[in-house]
């Protein structure tokens, strides 16, 4: 019986520690990335569209 409930809480510890490592993770790790991906216009319309832009 104390086997059992051994497993029990260290089951409980372990999970409660994996999921504060992912908390942690998520405030510390940034959310947007700065990359940018611009095509180059195809036809006068995107130009013209670009540049009022």
């Amino acid at each position: 019986m104390n086997d059992f409930k051994l497993k029990i809480i260290l089951s409980i510890l372990g999970g409660i520690i994996f999921s504060f490592v992912f908390i942690l993770l998520a405030f510390a790790l940034p959310i947007e990335k700065k990359t940018t991906f611009s095509a180059k216009p195809k036809n006068i319309l995107e130009k013209v569209s670009n540049s009022v832009k």
